[in-house]
C-alpha cells in the first residue's frame, strides 16, 4: 500500500463516509475530532454515537482513524465519518425498535454530502425497500460498498447489500493476499482488500484493541481507498473513483473476466495517487453495468432468484461482517508483480504496527470465472 507515500497525495482530507453499523463512539482517542455526529437527521439519530458492540467503532477507526493516544491510524485519516446505528446482532430487543431502517438511512445519506457508504454488515434475504433505496442513491451519484460475509465455509448464502446492484461487494484476504476460507463468494464479488489478523476494539467497553478478521475490515479499508482518491480528485464522480480502483486493482486474469472469489481484484490504491494524469474513464458509465445487467448466478452460471425478506425490516436477518477462521483458499502469484521495497500496509497501533504485507502484489485466487 505504501500508506506513507500515499499520504503525500491524500489523506482523505474533504470526503465523508457514511458508516452504518452498530453505531461510532466518538470518543476513542483516535476518533476525537472525526466524527460528524451532528450531521446525522434528528429522526435517525437514536444513540448514534454509542456503539453497543464496538463493531462499527472499529470500522470508523480503519477507514479514518487519526493514530492519537495509541489507536488505530486508519488509511485515509483525513477522511471524516458519518455516524449511523442500525439493528444488528447484539442489540437488545428493547432498543431495537427504536433503530432506524436500513432503507430510510441510505435514503437520508443519498440527500446529504457524504461521498461514500461503507456497510460492513450482511443478510442473507433481500428486501425491496432496501433495493429501491440503493437505487436512489446511485442515482445521487454515491458510492457504496459492502462485506460479502464471512459464512463461505458453512453455507456461502448470498450476501446483502453487498449483492444488490450498484454496490461494490468485497471480499477478504489474508497477508498475502490470498483469499479468506471465511469470505463468501459468487459473481457479486466486486474488489478485494486485507481482512485477517487486523486490530480491532475487543468489546463495547473499548478497553482495549484484539486481533479480529473478516470482510467488515475488508470493506473498510476499501471505503477508506475510496476517499484517498475522491479526495485527490474531487471533480470525479463515483463511477470513476470506482472504475479507477477496478483498473488498477492487482490480479493476474484478463480485467474482463473477474473471479467468484476476489472479483477485479486486490486494491491498489496507490496506483492511482501516483499518476497525477490517471485517466478515470467516463463520468456516466458504470463500471459494474455488465454485473448489474446480469443480476445474481449461481456456481453453475444459472440466474438466482432472490429471496424475500418477510419482514418490513432487511436488519433483523443481519449480522456484522466478523471472524471466520483465517486460512488460505487457493494459491497463485499474479502477473503484475511490483518489486520495490515497501509493500506494506500499515495499521498504526499505538507505538507498535500491525502490518499487512502485500507480498509484491502477489496474491490468491480459486480459477473460478463469472459466468456471462
Amino acid at each position: 500500500m505504501k500508506t506513507d507515500e500515499m499520504w503525500k497525495v491524500s489523506t482523505g482530507e474533504g470526503v465523508k463516509v457514511a458508516v452504518i453499523d452498530t453505531g461510532v463512539n466518538p470518543g476513542t482517542p483516535s476518533l476525537k475530532g472525526q466524527v460528524l455526529a451532528g450531521e446525522v437527521p434528528e429522526r435517525l439519530a437514536y444513540k448514534a454515537t454509542e456503539d453497543y458492540e464496538s463493531h462499527g467503532t472499529t470500522m470508523a477507526e480503519l477507514i479514518a482513524g487519526t493514530g492519537a493516544g495509541g489507536g488505530l491510524k486508519g488509511l485515509a485519516p483525513g477522511a471524516k465519518i458519518v455516524p449511523y446505528r442500525i439493528e444488528l446482532r447484539g442489540l437488545e430487543k428493547s432498543e431495537a425498535e427504536k433503530a432506524p431502517e436500513v432503507a430510510e438511512v441510505i435514503r437520508a445519506v443519498a440527500d446529504s454530502d457524504v461521498k461514500i457508504i461503507s456497510m460492513s454488515f450482511t443478510g442473507n434475504r433481500e428486501d425491496e425497500e432496501t433495493l429501491k433505496a440503493i437505487k436512489y442513491a446511485h442515482s445521487k451519484g454515491k458510492l457504496m460498498i459492502a462485506g460479502t460475509g464471512n459464512d463461505a465455509e458453512k453455507s456461502n448464502l448470498i450476501g446483502y447489500p453487498a449483492a444488490y446492484p450498484y454496490v461494490v461487494g468485497v471480499a477478504a484476504t489474508d497477508e498475502s493476499g490470498k483469499v479468506a476460507k471465511f469470505s463468501e463468494h459468487g459473481n457479486y464479488v466486486d474488489l478485494a482488500a486485507p481482512g485477517l489478523d487486523m486490530p480491532g476494539w475487543c468489546d463495547k467497553t473499548f478497553r482495549s484493541y484484539c486481533d479480529q478478521g473478516g470482510t467488515s475490515a475488508a470493506t473498510a479499508l476499501t471505503s477508506a481507498a475510496a476517499a484517498l482518491i475522491w479526495s485527490a480528485h474531487p471533480d470525479w464522480t463515483a463511477n470513476q473513483v470506482l472504475a479507477s480502483l477496478i483498473d488498477t486493482a492487482g490480479r493476474d486474469w484478463a480485467r474482463d473476466d473477474p473471479s467468484t472469489y476476489l472479483g477485479y481484484g486486490l486494491i491498489r490504491p496507490r496506483k492511482v495517487l501516483e499518476n497525477k494524469d490517471f485517466d478515470p474513464g467516463p463520468a456516466n458509465t458504470d463500471p459494474l453495468a455488465r454485473e448489474n445487467a446480469i443480476g445474481l448466478l449461481d456456481e453453475s452460471g444459472n440466474p438466482v432468484t432472490a429471496s424475500p425478506s418477510p419482514s418490513p425490516d432487511p436488519s433483523k436477518e443481519t449480522e456484522t461482517s466478523d471472524g471466520g477462521d483465517q486460512g488460505d483458499r487457493a494459491s497463485a502469484v499474479a502477473s503484475d508483480t511490483d518489486t520495490s521495497g515497501n509493500t506494506t500496509l500499515w495499521v498504526v497501533l499505538g507505538a507498535a504496527a500491525a502490518a499487512l504485507v502485500i507480498g509484491g502484489g502477489a496474491f490468491a485466487v480459486i480459477r473460478s470465472r463469472r459466468s456471462a
